[in-house]
């Protein structure tokens, strides 16, 4: 009988001026871009943290300190391939992702394609068991307000 493990992500990142503005491991044309140690891109962080939770492995801060100078500026796709690594070396493999953005700009619609493309080749799976959807939040709460930028991900794995 195959196993299965069901992790959830979330992640967000304010929005700022002099930064690029990388989800999914593509770099968006936007005037601002997200904060965080690494690339800040919520969208691969809220992925990883769903593979870790699914087999209670903690979540990415664990892994890549925010305090550790080693992640300054990092590649998240460069983090989630190691993170799909330990996964792997636990005998695990995913079935299938499925996340949300959640941005009141950019227009992410004509970017969901590439993003999708970048993180199936990351994770060598096909690009029909990465969902990407895109939303907004009407214009309430901080994302709203365009303070910041959210991600939410769930992630199937099967052994």
């Amino acid at each position: 009988m195959t196993k299965i493990r069901i992790g959830n992500g979330y992640d967000m990142h304010r929005l700022v001026s002099d930064r690029p503005l990388i989800l999914g491991g593509i770099e968006i044309e936007h005037e601002l871009g997200l904060l965080g140690h690494s690339d800040a891109d919520v969208l691969t962080h809220a992925i990883m943290d769903a593979m870790l939770g699914a087999l209670s492995l903690g979540d990415i801060g664990h892994y890549f300190p925010p305090t550790d100078p080693t992640w300054k500026g990092a590649d998240s796709v460069a983090l989630l391939m190691q993170v799909d690594r330990l996964i792997q070396a636990e005998g695990w493999t995913i079935g299938n992702i499925d996340s949300v953005v959640v941005a009141e700009r950019p227009k992410l619609k004509p970017h969901i394609s590439a993003m999708r493309d970048r993180l199936s080749t990351a994770l060598k799976l096909q690009p029909n068991q990465v969902g990407i959807k895109a939303t907004t939040n009407e214009k309430l709460d901080a994302t709203g307000r365009e303070e910041g930028i959210s991600a939410y991900a769930v992630v199937l794995l099967v052994a």
